[in-house]
């Protein structure tokens, strides 16, 4: 069994800062891509930022200079650290990772449940 967990979200003002985190727990050999999505209040999945296995990052143009994207492969783990925030940033921030697990071959996409992030006066 394999899980992402994330945490730290929260209630923020416009201009605030967070770091949501995401760690990966269970029989896991790799872990290969790691991304951040999110959903929007009206139901939009977007594409937020993305870390390669290597440290590779890219990231949606609308949080670009504000977000960042770490990980830590030590710790099976990633991070968003969000800067600069605004409204229109709160959604449900979701991890994404495509993961090995131990004896097999074959990397299998793993969501976590998400975490609440919401920007507000």
């Amino acid at each position: 069994q394999v899980e992402l967990q994330e945490s730290g979200g929260g209630l923020v003002q416009p201009g605030g800062s967070l770091r949501l985190s995401c760690a990966a727990s269970g029989s896991i050999s790799r872990i290969e891509d790691m991304i951040w999505y999110r959903l929007t209040p009206e139901n939009q999945r977007e594409f937020v930022a993305r870390i390669t296995s290597g440290g590779g990052q890219s990231y949606a143009d609308f949080v670009k200079g504000r977000f960042t994207i770490s990980r830590d492969n030590a710790k099976n783990a990633m991070y968003l650290q969000m800067s600069s925030l605004k409204p229109e940033d709160t959604a449900v921030y979701y991890c994404f990772a495509e993961i090995f697990r131990r004896g097999l071959n074959v990397a299998y996409p793993h969501w976590g449940q998400g975490t609440q992030v919401i920007v507000s006066s």
